[in-house]
């Protein structure tokens, strides 16, 4: 019994190690999901230990606990559709009655399929000359078999190009209930696709445009105590935390000037909510909304106007459902705080993190271009807006423009921004896959070769800039928090 057990235990070391990305066995949603998977194969792999008369556990038995741990997940909702393991038919036929049992224990179907679709999330011999199981529940089935069929339908009518492929590929990955990360590892595995987090995501920034440059400088500096990390005299860059910054610009040698739409909001993150608004009332800075705390709020806040009508919102969000993947991030990031002695911020009050805010009318087509064509991860769902992760302590929030404090205008005076450690192959990558429209055709160098960078447009009209700071005495400090 003893050497049963510990050949189970052997073989769960083993699953824990596999490399999934190799094959089609396990979704990776979370990590619970994947104890909870090994538990379940544990459960099954010492009940065949206790019914099997061999010392080793045999092949059978390891594909039986694979499925019921699948049978689990799909029973529970946690997967629309599972699949085995490719088998040879007699090794299938070897163990139907007990996959019966398993499904129909948990409440779920079965289908040996021994032609399973082919497409770019795994290699295309990965079940050749195999059958696969299919697990699943209600009329999942049918939208595989209708898959199937579309992409038949393209081959035979000579319309299978790249972008169909990938259509397919992300139609069967969302049927295995993978996250569009997950489909994005797979499609980079296997094809020539890329995401921007595959050339290296330094920080988050964006770019405010202003008439008046100096006041606007002495009220991020000296009000707000953000540190100026790099001064280009028509533009200045600021840390608002440790992989996030702002970049004020003088509108009049900007890429937008300050007649145009502000049609964004810059959340500054911080745990010390109440400190800033009492401060910043003393200091006479126009609110636009008061705080108001509420016991059971998501977050709560405050949003004041910067000098020329930008919206800061003051946040802090808290433990609640919606947040239960955002506050293990926040609770990594250090706060930061202000450094210039001209500063009038009082001692302990600082920012651990921002949120660029935009405007959109669609807002599941932006959400599926920043999930599959950028490559962020959602890490907060408020149902109107949408929250990814670009950095470390740097967030995009896309909003309704119907319930958000903004309406969507075609012009907008801002640039969203992140700093790259491959923004030359980030650009080659855009300029041949063609996945966003570019601003110019060329890389641009910037002033006494400073930084190089080149700007595109999201689908509804944002200037997303793209950096790279180059060794040089301006850069500096802003080199160093970048290292």
């Amino acid at each position: 019994m003893w050497e049963k057990l510990l050949s189970s235990v052997t073989l769960l070391q083993m699953l824990l190690e596999f490399p999934f990305n190799n094959a089609i066995l396990l979704s990776n949603h979370c990590l619970m999901i994947r104890r909870a998977f090994l538990m379940l194969c544990l459960s099954g792999l010492l009940l065949s230990c206790q019914s099997n008369s061999k010392d080793k556990l045999d092949h059978s038995s390891y594909q039986l606990g694979i499925i019921a741990g699948f049978s689990e997940l799909v029973g529970a909702g946690t997967k629309a559709l599972a699949l085995s393991e490719p088998m040879d038919s007699e090794e299938m036929d070897q163990i139907m009655e007990q996959v019966q049992a398993i499904t129909d224990r948990h409440g779920i179907q079965w289908h040996r399929d021994p032609d399973l679709i082919v497409t770019d999330l795994f290699p295309a011999d990965v079940a050749k000359d195999k059958e696969v199981l299919l697990l699943y529940k209600g009329h999942t089935l049918d939208a595989y078999q209708q898959l199937k069929a579309d992409k038949k339908a393209m081959e035979d009518q000579g319309t299978y190009g790249v972008a169909e492929r990938r259509k397919v590929a992300r139609r069967f990955g969302r049927l295995l209930s993978y996250p569009p990360s997950r489909i994005n590892e797979l499609l980079t595995g296997n094809t020539d696709f890329r995401t921007m987090q595959d050339f290296g995501i330094k920080a988050s920034n964006v770019f405010f445009y202003y008439k008046d440059l100096e006041t606007a400088s002495d009220f991020y500096a000296n009000t707000l105590g953000l540190e100026i990390v790099a001064d280009y005299e028509v533009a200045k860059i600021l840390r608002i935390a440790s992989a996030s910054y702002l970049t004020l610009v003088d509108a009049s040698v900007g890429m937008h000037n300050e007649k145009e739409p502000k049609t964004v909001a810059l959340a500054l993150l911080t745990n010390q909510l109440s400190g800033w608004y009492t401060y910043l009332q003393t200091q006479d800075i126009p609110i636009k909304y008061e705080y108001k705390p509420k016991e059971g709020n998501a977050h709560d806040g405050f949003v004041a106007i910067d000098p020329e009508g930008y919206l800061l919102e003051f946040e802090t969000f808290k433990q609640h459902p919606e947040n239960e993947k955002f506050i293990p991030i926040l609770e990594q990031a250090k706060t930061v705080f202000p450094v210039q002695e001209s500063s009038k911020v009082p001692p302990g009050l600082g920012f651990n993190g921002s949120i660029t805010w935009l405007y959109y009318k669609d807002l599941l087509q932006m959400q599926n271009f920043y999930e599959e064509t950028i490559g962020f991860s959602l890490v907060a769902d408020q149902g109107w807006t949408k929250i990814y992760q670009a950095s470390p302590t740097g967030f995009l929030g896309l909003v309704d423009e119907r319930r958000g404090m903004h309406s969507f205008t075609d012009d907008k005076a801002v640039n969203v921004s992140f700093f790259l450690d491959d923004v030359e192959g980030w650009y080659k990558y855009v300029e041949e896959s063609q996945n966003f429209p570019l601003h110019s055709k060329h890389m641009s160098v910037g002033l006494e070769s400073k930084y190089r960078s080149f700007v595109g447009y999201d689908p509804e009209g944002y200037f997303l800039e793209f950096n790279l700071f180059l060794p040089h005495e301006s850069n500096q400090r802003l080199l160093e928090y970048l290292q």
